[in-house]
């Protein structure tokens, strides 16, 4: 039939069939589908389609509804994709191709850097430490800020290491270094899932990161002591690392839920801790008092998340630590030093008392080293005693640091106190 408007609009589908084609003899190829739903007088679930063979084989091509097109408009397209068939093409073939490349750049668009390293905290690192995870997306957001809002698969290598060489020239070597294992391991997951198909931080060639071996004298211990007097949540943070040898992640998260009646023990949840494991440490007379002196949670905050934490900041832990330890550089004057390093003193400062290594790794929370291997497998006494010992004798060493006593120079005089 020769189609026109009004002939289309009279269309409708047998009775017992889903749908039919009604075939333009005017126009070669062209042709309505008609739905079974289609109502005579109506356009509505009428479709043109062209229709052509190449190398032997039907195609179909959709053109649009006979509401939205007209019927001179669909005898034009069809007369076009006639005479790319004539030419040797395929214009079914081109428009799925077109359809998938159309699809490729709005995913491509559609995940940037941002949406990558949301996806992979969500899925990926939930399986994570929580501090792992915390500070993986900390370290990406921080270092390709500038970069957040692009597609994450225009980040490109050559970005990747100037961004890194620029934290390696302000002395951040170790920051860098962490971010690119932080970067290749978030898009080396990308890639597994099909998501993306290169990973920029592959094999990146970073500048080697010196080992720290950064131990506080007590001279320096007792500058920073007293230069955290006053009372403040960075100050507490800082003389609880001190007393306590843990983490900077570990104490800053610490809850007020994680004590127990008497303030007598910390006790570390695994999924805060770093590696995994849970941690109990016990709390000498010192370290009680730096904590008592921020004050118990009452039931009046209940209803403000940040009270949750010992070291409270906005909306969660305190994270200002930028600022508050530059300003504490410039009021102890101690030069050249990282929180982590009292980690390291405290550890040094446990062996000069005499602690034994098991203890003291116990203390920390070490796997490594005297805990690794077989021993930490098959060797589960947990030191609670001789960490108790250690740490009281800790915490006293420092006091007597800090008064500018003579400190104990052996765990063995812990029943005798410190000599004034």
């Amino acid at each position: 039939m020769k189609l026109t408007q009004r002939k289309i609009e009279a269309l409708v589908c047998p009775e017992g069939r889903k749908d039919a084609l009604y075939f333009d003899d005017d126009r070669r190829g062209l042709a309505v589908r008609v739905a079974a739903s289609a109502k005579t007088g109506s356009l509505e679930a009428k479709n043109f389609l062209a229709q052509f063979t190449v190398d032997g084989q039907k195609r179909r091509v959709p053109l649009g509804a006979c509401s939205a097109i007209s019927l001179d408009a669909a005898r034009k397209a069809t007369a076009a994709m006639l005479g790319e068939v004539a030419h040797g093409r395929d214009p079914a073939a081109a428009r799925k191709e077109a359809a998938r490349e159309a699809k490729r750049k709005a995913d491509h668009e559609a995940l940037t850097l941002s949406a990558l390293i949301e996806q992979w905290e969500r899925i990926r690192l939930a399986e994570k430490r929580e501090s792992y995870a915390s500070e993986a997306v900390r370290a990406l957001r921080f270092a390709f800020d500038g970069h957040l809002k692009r597609p994450a698969a225009d980040l490109s290598r050559h970005i990747v290491v100037r961004l890194l060489d620029e934290l390696t020239k302000k002395g951040k070597a170790a920051m860098a270094a962490r971010t690119a294992a932080y970067g290749r391991a978030c898009y080396g997951w990308a890639i597994r899932r099909g998501s993306l198909a290169e990973n920029p931080f592959a094999a990146l060639p970073l500048a080697p990161v010196a080992k720290r071996d950064r131990i506080l004298s007590d001279e320096e211990l007792r500058s920073i002591w007293q230069a955290t007097e006053a009372p403040g949540v960075f100050n507490a943070i800082v003389r609880t690392l001190i007393l306590t040898g843990q983490r900077r992640e570990e104490v800053t998260g610490m809850a007020w839920v994680e004590f127990d009646n008497g303030l007598t023990t910390w006790s570390l949840p695994a999924a805060r801790a770093k590696n995994g494991i849970a941690h109990i440490v016990p709390l000498s007379a010192q370290a009680r008092a730096n904590i008592e002196a921020r004050g118990l949670r009452s039931a009046a905050d209940e209803a403000n998340p940040a009270s949750a934490f010992v070291f409270p900041g906005r909306g969660g832990p305190f994270n200002g630590f930028g600022k508050a330890k530059a300003a504490l550089d410039e009021a102890s004057r101690v030069k050249d030093w990282r929180l982590h390093d009292l980690r390291r003193t405290v550890a040094t400062g446990l062996q000069k008392l005499g602690v034994r290594l098991e203890v003291t790794e116990s203390v920390l929370n070490h796997v490594s080293g005297s805990r690794a291997g077989i021993v930490g497998i098959y060797q589960r006494h947990d030191y609670a005693a001789e960490k108790r010992a250690a740490l009281d004798a800790w915490g006293a060493h420092v006091e007597a640091i800090v008064e500018n006593w003579r400190p104990v120079s052996n765990v063995t005089f812990l029943s005798h106190g410190c000599d004034r």
